[in-house]
């Protein structure tokens, strides 16, 4: 299967100045050469047209580019056609190059080749998914991070320190008459799970960055939440009016505070209706609070609390939540020491509180750490899992050698580690879970 050219188109499809449509596999060049009146030659882009040789019909100019093996993104011929960006020239070409010889690429081919052929590992290929869907800059840095090796590198160097003791363990079960060399295996033993412990403990703000925060700005009626959010955005993206009860249903619009990418929700007042509309956007509101990491709980500060607010903190009970009081720029009549969560005090009318409301969502969801522009982050919930199943078994293995265990209970743990580490990188990889990490690239990538 993979030893077929494959095409696909890489650009988004839309209108556009630019779109391409790439080729990769032993017969790029000669498909691309049918459909190209000029010749193309290692590394060079060349100006041309693209033709259908049925009838020599000119689809479009072009400019295209030939990269030859192995030094390309997939190690394999490349050609890559860079054609106008609406949709019908690029599908036109790509049905040209499919008719002559290519096949549909399916998600994410063109990186799976990629890895398969030994450029990158696993860990770089889901990277290169990260760095596509980054939405903030510190998103990216991360996703650049992992795509250029950083986590590898890391695990590289645990696994190279667990083979060695798996190799003199093995050594001293196969050949139990020989003399081999006393090892103390506790202390590179530690070692390891105690790197592999300061990965996962960088993995929640790791995610954070990667996949955003789903915050739910929930409150009674007229608190000033749909106000808030416009402040957020700093533009006017949510209908504000002093008549109770605007928003009707929940709004999503995403905001970059200081490289943490926030998803806030604004909801409809959560009350008590015979209005059904009213209803229906209330239950999107508690649906809204299930469903997030990290709730705004939005209280007027100038009226005392209201039953209505009392009803709404009791369905936060298990949910991260920051208290924004509200109205601050009117007299205050509510104390809030009572309540299990930090509050902050903001005016969404003026703007007061804003800044430092945006630093307490970031200190909050990020669990206070600084986190520097160079730090190692592991960002990919599938990592986490994987580096915590290492984590078990070595914890396992440690156990077992203070408890003066066999040697053999030992290795079972120690090679389990390996392979949990090696679902990271790819060396010990199954094609179901390459399919499943891979059908979540676009085509052409």
């Amino acid at each position: 299967m993979y030893q077929d050219t494959i095409a696909a188109i890489s650009t988004s499809l839309g209108l556009g100045g630019i779109g391409i449509v790439r080729l990769s596999g032993k017969d790029a060049l000669p498909i691309a050469q049918k459909l190209f009146n000029r010749c193309l030659s290692d590394r060079r882009l060349v100006y041309g047209h693209i033709t259908d040789p049925s009838n020599g019909e000119v689809v479009d100019e072009v400019l295209v580019s030939y990269m030859a093996a192995p030094h390309t993104y997939t190690r394999e011929n490349i050609v890559e056609i860079n054609c106008h960006g609406g949709p019908l020239p690029l599908q036109r070409i790509l049905g040209l190059a499919l008719r002559y010889g290519a096949r549909m690429a399916n998600p994410g081919e063109f990186t799976l080749r990629a890895f398969l052929n030994g450029r990158i590992d696993l860990a770089q290929a889901e990277s290169v998914l990260d760095v596509v869907q980054a939405k903030t800059a510190a998103s990216l840095r991360v996703a650049v991070h992992g795509l250029g090796g950083g986590l590898s590198q890391s695990l590289r160097a645990v696994r190279s320190e667990l083979m060695s003791v798996l190799a003199y363990l093995t050594a001293r079960i196969d050949f139990p008459e020989d003399e081999v060399e006393e090892q103390d295996v506790i202390p590179p033993l530690e070692e390891a799970r105690h790197k592999v412990a300061e990965l996962i403990s960088s993995a929640d703000a790791g995610m954070v960055y990667r996949q955003g925060v789903r915050t739910a700005i929930v409150g009674r009626r007229n608190v000033g939440k749909s106000s808030l959010l416009n402040r957020l955005l700093r533009q006017s993206r949510a209908i504000v009016s002093p008549v109770a009860g605007t928003t009707r249903d929940t709004l999503e619009e995403v905001v970059n505070l200081k490289g943490v990418p926030f998803v806030l929700v604004d909801t409809a007042g959560i009350v008590q209706s015979k209005d059904l509309v009213e209803l229906l956007g209330v239950e999107r509101s508690r649906r809204a609070i299930e469903q997030a990491d990290f709730v705004l709980l939005v209280i007027d500060a100038s009226t005392p609390l209201k039953a209505s607010d009392k009803g709404i903190i009791a369905l936060l009970c298990d949910k991260e939540v920051l208290v924004v009081a509200n109205k601050c720029d009117l007299p205050r009549r509510i104390t809030l020491d009572h309540l299990p969560w930090e509050a902050v005090s903001v005016s969404a009318l003026t703007g007061d509180g804003l800044e430092e409301l945006e630093e307490r969502m970031v200190t909050s969801v990020l669990g206070g750490k600084v986190v520097t522009s160079d730090a190692l982050l592991i960002s990919n919930p599938r990592h986490k899992a994987c580096l915590e199943r290492a984590e078990a078994h070595l914890q396992q293995a440690l156990s077992s050698v203070e408890a003066q265990m066999p040697d053999d209970f030992v290795t079972i743990d120690l090679t389990a580690a390996l392979n949990a580490l090696g679902e990271i990188t790819g060396e010990t990889v199954s094609d179901e879970l390459l399919e499943a990490i891979f059908s979540n690239f676009c085509i052409g990538k």
